[in-house]
């Protein structure tokens, strides 16, 4: 069994602090001025990051039109969502008004929005020229029919991105019913299942700063304070290392819900502390979860955090060039149904999958999951986070994210060391 002296011991490592929440008073009335706030000291870690630069949008558009001359496309079609900004290097926002871009399979890019937002649009193009308008009482259906007959396409297959909204999908098929309207992945999930060096290179830095985050956050973790309480404090140390981020918190009981609840007991001594979140960087995402206990822990909650470090480790080295990446989730499973858990996804025991696909969005292709054949190749990113679920008491979960290296797996993160060593060498 730990004691709190080791808990102490760990907070001393990473610095003292107290109990802020948020609704701390920042303004110190006696003297007319701003408090000092607890993450001021952290330096900004974005400076001198550059984003993907232009030449590297342009490369993944002419990949996409290498793909659809492969598949038999025409073009894809992108709403705004992660998809555009993958391609034409555009964030938009989305409303009751369609804002897209059309690829081609051969030709530019172009652009639909509504006229009155041409302006703002063609400000923030940096790939390609063309921008179509419709007014208000216009179709925008019809708009994008033109465009097409513009590019020289009146039938053949239109790929639509897997997030588009179906009121736009419906619209475009009924003006459009000699064009065929089919998924887009074979396009859209090939190029971005493959991560490029500088890709690689922004989800390592949003990795490093969500660590740093975990790292400032847990100096001020207080008895009485509940999930929200802590997960504020991971917002504002995201915010002063220069991203938007946040770690959420299951405490007690809460954590053998995967996903958390609505009810938010106060932190006792004892308790499990769950944090799992991250942030972007350039869009790129991280992903990582942390499991301690706030002062002593007991037996069970030890032996519960071995056996998921180990059913960890056991995915992680499932994850090998060439093998079907189901088999980090059926190496990860295995180690905890041997000990007597499951089987399967019953708790308790393994509830969920091991992994998911991890890049521009935080969860997206390739997946650790029974029944995902693809093999395992270089540029690949996933998380590896075998959850051991108690229902009643608690859950242990611990994530880390890799990416696959011409020389097999390579964690962004290095895993946990121990119950009252969250942090491992990072």
């Amino acid at each position: 069994m730990n004691s709190r002296r080791k808990f102490l011991k760990l907070s001393t490592l990473f610095g003292a602090g107290g109990l802020v929440t948020a609704c701390s008073d920042n303004f110190n009335v006696k003297t007319n001025e701003l408090k000092p706030r607890k993450f001021d000291h952290l330096p900004n870690m974005m400076d001198g990051i550059a984003a993907i630069s232009v030449d590297e949008h342009n490369e993944r558009i002419a990949l996409a039109q290498e793909l659809m001359t492969q598949n038999g496309f025409e073009a894809i079609y992108l709403e705004a969502t992660s998809n555009l900004w993958y391609y034409t290097g555009m964030r938009w926002g989305q409303s009751e008004r369609m804002a897209a871009a059309i690829i081609p399979r051969k030709g530019e890019v172009a652009y639909i929005c509504p006229m009155f937002e041409v302006g703002r649009l063609q400000e923030r193009i940096i790939v390609g020229e063309t921008v179509r308008g419709w007014e208000e009482h216009e179709s925008p259906y019809d708009l994008v029919v033109a465009m097409l007959k513009d590019m020289g396409i009146e039938k053949g297959q239109l790929g639509i991105g897997e997030e588009t909204r179906f009121f736009l999908v419906d619209g475009i098929r009924k003006a459009a019913p000699h064009i065929d309207l089919v998924s887009a992945d074979p396009i859209t999930a090939e190029c971005r299942i493959i991560k490029s060096l500088r890709e690689l290179e922004l989800m390592q830095h949003a990795s490093d700063i969500t660590m740093a985050a975990y790292k400032e956050t847990v100096k001020h973790i207080e008895l009485g304070m509940r999930g929200s309480d802590i997960n504020d404090l991971s917002r504002q140390a995201h915010a002063a290392l220069g991203v938007s981020g946040s770690l959420g918190t299951m405490l007690g009981v809460v954590s053998s819900s995967p996903h958390g609840s609505i009810v938010e007991p106060l932190l006792e001594e004892g308790m499990i502390v769950l944090m799992d979140g991250g942030c972007n960087v350039h869009n790129y995402a991280s992903d990582i979860s942390r499991t301690f206990v706030f002062g002593n822990h007991t037996a069970e909650q030890e032996e519960v955090w071995n056996l998921e470090k180990a059913a960890q480790a056991a995915g992680f080295a499932a994850a090998q060039l060439g093998a079907p990446q189901e088999n980090v989730d059926i190496a990860a499973r295995k180690v905890i149904t041997d000990a007597g858990y499951g089987p399967g996804y019953k708790t308790p025991g393994l509830p969920h999958r091991t992994g998911h696909g991890i890049g521009l969005d935080m969860h997206e292709w390739g997946n650790a999951v029974l029944g995902n054949k693809r093999p395992l190749e270089p540029g690949m990113c996933f998380s590896i986070e075998p959850t051991v679920s108690i229902p009643g008491k608690f859950g242990v979960r611990l994530e880390d994210c890799c990416y696959m290296s011409a020389e097999g797996p390579v964690w962004f993160t290095n895993p946990s060391v121990a119950i009252d060593d969250p942090f491992g060498d990072n």
